[in-house]
């Protein structure tokens, strides 16, 4: 099979499961999450969901065991969305990329600044890129007369 495949049912399956889970699953340990990424193997015989908990809100290992349990019931629906006779097995993981985003931000935030590297000020007037900025200045290269 062709990835390509493996791509257009990881879009539908990413739209589906997130209307899926904010409708359908009624587990109270799910509460919100939000879908960042569905990555389907080529043979579509599983599925790796990444997610996060809105807000931070909740026991992760609640939210994975709420996901978990909801992963079977969910299979069905997202069989006929994707009109397959065999859904993906689902793989529920917690996303580790903002989170790591989020660290590596706050780790730089803590670096001290060089005192010569300049600052991330836009400057004024000419320089500030906007056109017709420094149009007063400029004066034909004729002289203006003939």
């Amino acid at each position: 099979m062709s990835s390509r495949r493996a791509e257009r049912i990881a879009s539908i399956m990413h739209a589906e499961l997130a209307r899926l889970i904010r409708e359908e699953v009624k587990d109270p340990r799910v509460g919100t999450i939000s879908i960042t990424e569905v990555v389907v193997k080529a043979d579509l015989g599983s599925a790796r969901v990444r997610y996060l908990p809105l807000g931070g809100v909740g026991n992760r290992t609640q939210v994975q065991a709420g996901l978990e349990a909801a992963a079977r019931y969910l299979r069905g629906p997202i069989g006929r969305a994707l009109g397959i006779r065999h859904a993906p097995e689902l793989k529920f993981e917690l996303d580790p990329n903002v989170e790591y985003a989020a660290k590596m931000d706050a780790l730089f935030r803590t670096l001290p600044i060089p005192a010569d590297v300049p600052s991330e000020e836009p400057a004024s007037g000419a320089a500030s890129g906007a056109p017709g900025a420094d149009a007063a200045a400029v004066e034909p290269a004729d002289g203006g007369e003939e």
